[in-house]
């Protein structure tokens, strides 16, 4: 018998299945072999959220929860946050290794051709409310440069992979502070080319009426390198989002939007607003005490701590306190970063956070530097996005690649009612979400 399977043993046939082990897993498939009877579908495996279940195999992103590593394309995150660029690292993790410098300015050129968008997009933008949230403006806009460039569709054509993935590191940005603008009713910025990719979203956002804008060196390095932090990590719901819809084939704008739309929700690109809510509840430092009893009495939550995947310390949770710091010299003094530090420093002298392995994240320190910026809140999550259209991007070329990949098509446990006969609607007895519908005036 080979070393590298399992043997399974049904207990309601007393058959005995050996599923071959490859790179640390069972085929999900060889399951349905194993069958209770001929009528028997075959067995599946529950996993609600996907908590155990590998969709794919991937050569990106590597995490090692346990002892807190993180390395793209096997390089640490820590030496990539010191020694690379946003745009270097977008190469990497899209091409799979670190470019030559022919190379490299050949890729920073070709993305850099791509940021200007279509002036429609401006009319498309104008057509939102004045109180339209930036991160659903940035959804609906990314999705719309599909009807921009339909030839995006040929998802299989290389050269054409190419200009879509330049497009969309080249204009996310330009997106993304056009949202900022509209939302501050204030007139779009068009992108300039002489800075860095950082440095051109600085412009974007926050020039006005000078006639070059030039950004603070120290804030400008700090927001790349917040970038580079976020351009991807592995197979969370965003880069999920990617893949699935994806595997429909469809354009990568419109795989984009999904993905986007996926980092909108709170759990997932709004944490560190929630981080900003609880320093701002807990008031000063000499607070911070109380409110750690009260997390451990179950009367509150500890935000910006612990993680699904971390078990340890979040690699990218220590580059980020460090750049806080950085900024704040910029920038001047924050209440808050003096809470999250004290905040950081009780909790982990607690064995009641450490055993419970409650480390910060990186949503822990990134809302206090953004806050630092003049950043509203509502533009944490689209100052996400923008870094990780990289990682989307790497894992949509590398799907299209993988032979094995097919269209997303899980399967479920049905749970619902078994055949029913039609009734009249006056023999009808109200029961369940029937009981919640109520009669109400048309609203626009």
């Amino acid at each position: 018998m080979s070393k590298d399977s399992l043997t399974i043993t049904d207990n309601r046939t007393g058959r005995t299945y050996e599923i071959p082990i490859q790179d640390g897993a069972i085929r999900a498939l060889d399951l349905r072999q194993i069958k209770s009877d001929e009528e028997d579908f075959g067995l599946m495996s529950y996993d609600p959220g996907y908590g155990n279940t590998a969709p794919c195999k991937s050569a990106i992103t590597h995490i090692d929860g346990a002892r807190g590593v993180l390395r793209y394309r096997g390089y640490r995150i820590e030496e990539l946050a010191e020694r690379s660029t946003y745009i270097e690292t977008a190469y990497l993790l899209v091409k799979g290794v670190l470019p030559q410098p022919d190379r490299l300015k050949m890729w920073r050129h070709n993305i850099t051709v791509h940021t200007m968008v279509h002036e429609n997009v401006k009319k498309f933008l104008n057509g939102f409310r004045h109180d339209a949230h930036p991160m659903g403006m940035l959804v609906s806009t990314i999705g719309a440069l599909s009807t921009f460039y339909p030839e995006a569709n040929n998802v299989f054509d290389r050269e054409s992979r190419r200009v879509q993935i330049r497009r969309l590191l080249g204009k996310t940005p330009t997106l993304a502070a056009f949202c900022y603008r509209r939302s501050r009713g204030l007139p779009y910025v068009y992108p300039d080319n002489d800075l860095s990719y950082t440095g051109n979203f600085l412009s974007m956002m926050f020039k006005m009426s000078e006639r070059q804008y030039r950004p603070d060196p120290i804030i400008e390095r700090a927001l790349d390198v917040l970038f580079i932090l976020h351009a991807d990590h592995e197979q969370n719901c965003s880069t999920s989002a990617m893949r699935n819809v994806g595997s429909s084939r469809v354009d990568p704008y419109s795989a984009a939007a999904a993905a986007t739309a996926a980092l909108y929700g709170p759990l997932h690109g709004g944490a560190n607003e929630a981080v900003l809510r609880m320093l701002n509840e807990i008031g000063h430092v000499s607070r911070v005490p109380q409110y750690v009893a009260q997390v451990k009495a179950g009367e509150g939550r500890l935000m910006g701590f612990g993680h699904r995947v971390y078990k340890h310390y979040d690699p990218r949770a220590r580059i980020i306190k460090d750049l806080a710091h950085q900024v704040l010299e910029v920038t001047g003094k924050s209440p808050e970063l003096e809470i999250a530090v004290e905040l950081e420093r009780i909790a982990l002298e607690d064995d009641f956070f450490v055993t419970r392995r409650l480390y910060p994240n990186i949503d822990f320190y990134s809302g206090i530097i953004y806050q630092a910026l003049k950043i509203p809140t509502a533009m944490f999550p689209v100052m996400f996005a923008i870094p990780r259209m990289a990682g989307w991007l790497a894992h949509w070329r590398e799907f299209l690649q993988d032979e094995e990949q097919r269209i997303a098509r899980p399967r479920q446990l049905y749970v619902g009612h078994e055949e029913r006969g039609y009734e009249p609607t006056h023999r009808r007895l109200p029961s369940g979400d029937d009981l919640e519908e109520t009669l109400v005036s048309d609203r626009i």
